[in-house]
């Protein structure tokens, strides 16, 4: 099991930038991918970025440039560990609730584990 509390969101102009956190305990040495994924009102759940446990990232065109997840230090001892996704120039159009990830285990036995999310309003 791995727990996710997702923070740091909030009401920011447009321009202006925010940090998210993704706080994951439990089997976290497990974890093999970090996600975040947003969901705007009427519209589905996409994929915003993500990263693996080696520090490998990718980004959807719309955010990139923008949006960064800084890399982190994999617990190997189920530690609790911290993933930010670091949000500038924002724009209306990222207005949305933001889900963090986490990814247990290896492809065909993956796990998903989800956030309750966190809101982000940005104003023009």
């Amino acid at each position: 099991q791995v727990q996710i509390v997702e923070s740091g969101g909030g009401l920011v102009q447009a321009g202006g930038s925010l940090r998210l956190s993704c706080a994951a305990s439990g089997y976290t040495s497990m974890i093999n991918t970090i996600g975040w994924y947003r969901q705007a009102p009427g519209e589905m759940r996409e994929l915003v970025a993500k990263i693996s446990t080696g520090g490998h990232t990718d980004y959807i065109d719309p955010v990139k440039g923008r949006f960064t997840i800084p890399r982190y230090n994999a617990s190997r001892d189920n530690a609790k560990i911290t993933v930010y996704l670091q949000m500038t120039s924002l724009k209306p159009e990222d207005t949305a609730v933001y889900y963090c990830k986490a990814v247990v285990g290896s492809w065909p036995l993956e796990v998903d584990y989800w956030g309750q999310g966190t809101q982000v309003t940005v104003s023009s």
